[in-house]
Formats: structure tokens, C-alpha cells, sequence
């Protein structure tokens, strides 16, 4: 989907600058590069009797994340050629952050409920909420993914998959 910038006919599009992202995945990066190369000083990253340690590629692997985010801040706060223009408007990030939370809560829902429960939960409310389908339809799409998922699984291929803490399928025994 592409949208126009400033169209003389439609609204300015505000919202993050695209510079400003940049710096933040920049320092992500950073941070992401230096825990590496701090655990991999802890591992040892030197030359050992028997060749290189634990940490060795690690190491140099984190100075290479570490010297790429360092460059991309640079270029994002201070580059000649930085880009100023709207990254997300709050329309975008209302649309994406409609996918995300709910599916940051549905991970998080697995570790107590499993992955059949969860998923099945998942798909009937992100079938209402979003699909705009009834509750009828939602909870019977549901049910059928995840019984299918759950035979597939469980009983053709013999691979147990994750129940949770609160194993709510205990009683199927399985």
C-alpha cells in the first residue's frame, strides 16, 4: 500500500520520522553487540592450546553488529543524506500494533495454557475482532484448526507438542 507524501488535496502525514527509527534499531543494535561480545569474553574468546575458544567467532561477530549499529547512528543522526520524511503514521501503527499485541499476548499465553488452547483462543478472537465474523463461525474455525493440528500432532506423527503449565488437555490423555 503506498501513500502519497504532502498532496496538495490531502491531509500532512505526521507521525514518526524515519531518521528517528533508524537511530532506534541503531542502538539496538548496539546494545545486541555488546552483550555478545561481553558474553563472549566470559565464554573466552582468546587463542586456546587446542585452537580458538568458545568465544572466539562470537567475539568478532559482535564487533562486527557493534561497528554496523555505530554506522547506522551515525548515518541516521548526523548523515548529510538522513531521512526526515514520516516513517509510520499513526493510522499504520494503529493497524500494525493490532497484529502485534495481540500476538505478544498470544506467546505469552502458550507457556500457561499450551499451544492448542492458545492458538484456539487466538484464532476465534483475531476472527471477531479483526475478520468481523460471528462468534459462531470464530469458535468453529477455531476448534477444527486446532483439532486437525492436534491429530496431526498428537496422534498421526507421535510429536508431542506443548501443553502448558495448566495442561488444560490433560484429560484427553495425551
Amino acid at each position: 500500500m503506498e501513500h502519497e507524501e504532502n498532496s496538495a488535496d490531502g491531509p500532512v502525514r505526521t507521525g514518526v520520522a524515519t531518521h528517528v527509527v533508524e537511530a532506534v534499531v541503531a542502538l539496538v543494535l548496539v546494545a545486541i553487540g555488546l552483550v555478545v561480545i561481553y558474553e563472549s569474553q566470559r565464554l573466552g574468546s582468546g587463542w586456546t592450546s587446542d585452537g580458538p575458544g568458545a568465544g572466539y567467532f562470537p567475539f568478532y561477530i559482535g564487533v562486527i553488529i557493534t561497528i554496523s549499529g555505530a554506522g547506522i547512528l551515525y548515518q541516521a543522526l548526523l548523515g548529510k543524506n538522513r531521512k526526515t520524511e514520516v516513517f509510520v503514521d499513526s493510522v499504520q501503527l494503529k493497524r500494525v500494533l493490532s497484529v502485534l499485541l495481540p500476538a505478544t499476548v498470544y506467546v505469552a499465553a502458550i507457556s500457561l495454557l499450551g499451544i492448542y488452547v492458545a492458538s484456539a483462543i487466538y484464532i476465534a478472537l483475531f476472527m471477531v475482532f479483526l475478520g468481523k465474523y460471528s462468534w459462531v463461525k470464530s469458535a468453529i474455525a477455531a476448534l477444527v484448526v486446532n483439532t486437525v493440528f492436534f491429530c496431526m500432532f498428537e496422534v498421526w506423527f507421535k510429536v508431542p507438542l506443548f501443553k502448558g503449565a495448566l495442561d488444560p488437555l490433560r484429560f484427553l490423555g495425551y
